[in-house]
């Protein structure tokens, strides 16, 4: 959770919305990412999509079985149907989402049994450097 910290950083110094994800694979990191949504112009490029297509074309598979994608902001729908798309089958999150997040605060997309995968939803770790991170970016916006 650590380098996802890091990269939320990073996408705070960068005018982006502090959010960060790696994705690792037997205890080796196969992708780190952050927001690029306003630096690309692109209203898919969360951290988790972004760490994920990293991951993805590293391994040159699109399936990330085995793997672990930790992420500071609980996912949104966009970034958890990435995440079932890809096979994830872990997910470690920071802050809750109360507003956007599909993982447990407006519903549960990594669980839901009508979907071909789920994934084990991992909340909480970290969740008040993530969610400070969070408010200290949105106050010095306002």
């Amino acid at each position: 959770m650590a380098r996802a910290l890091e990269q939320a950083q990073l996408a705070a110094l960068r005018g982006e919305v502090p959010v960060g994800a790696v994705v690792v694979k037997d205890g080796e990191l196969l992708a780190e990412a952050h927001n690029l949504t306003v630096t690309n112009s692109d209203p898919t490029a969360h951290a988790e999509a972004v760490a994920i297509r990293k991951a993805a074309a590293l391994q040159g598979d699109w399936r990330l079985e085995e793997t672990t994608l930790y992420c500071t902001l609980e996912p949104c729908a966009h970034c958890c149907g990435a995440i079932v798309l890809a096979r994830v089958p872990r997910v470690v999150y920071g802050a809750k989402d109360p507003k956007a997040g599909m993982a447990e605060s407006l519903g549960n997309l990594l669980q839901d049994s009508r979907l071909n995968h789920r994934a084990e939803v991992v909340g909480g770790v970290s969740a008040e450097r993530s969610a400070a991170l969070l408010k200290t970016f949105f106050r010095a916006k306002r």
